[in-house]
């Protein structure tokens, strides 16, 4: 299973949404090739069980499970208003519910939405979950100089 943050998407422009202002992900939010590169990794290493994408997410995941009450309070504060934009909502906007919502003609939008630049192209966690072995590997290494280091002072 592959946990992710948020993804910058059309449907974010189209979505049925009954919020004051517009709608958006809740930030940080990431492109799409961040998601699909996380899906690709997982699919070619399925040894492991689950693969978090975004420092957004380790830190959820880590709050909920060592004080999940604390989080809940903070989500119950901020969830609200971290959905929306601060722009007031389109009440013609087109919604993609029940039908297509492309453009004239068809037009497919891709799959990037509307926030490409508030949206983060690479995720450093998620090169440091690909490199998970040789960066424990490093991060022992030096704990061990200096764990060493430390004793030969005391000498």
């Amino acid at each position: 299973m592959v946990q992710m943050p948020a993804v910058n998407t059309p449907q974010f422009s189209w979505v049925l949404s009954r919020l004051p202002e517009k709608a958006q992900p809740v930030p940080p939010i990431y492109q799409p090739e961040v998601a699909a590169r996380a899906v690709v990794f997982a699919a070619e290493h399925p040894r492991r069980r689950e693969y978090w994408v975004g420092a957004s997410t380790v830190g959820t995941l880590l709050a909920n499970a060592v004080v999940p009450g604390l989080l809940d309070r903070y989500l119950a504060r901020t969830g609200f208003a971290s959905q929306q934009t601060g722009e007031d909502r389109d009440q013609d906007q087109p919604a993609n519910l029940w039908e297509p919502a492309d453009g004239t003609g068809g037009r497919d939008f891709g799959a990037h939405g509307a926030f490409d630049g508030r949206s983060h192209a690479r995720s450093p966690q998620q090169w440091v979950a690909h490199r998970y072995p040789q960066v424990a590997a490093a991060l022992a290494g030096t704990l061990a100089v200096g764990a060493a280091a430390l004793v030969g002072r005391r000498r």
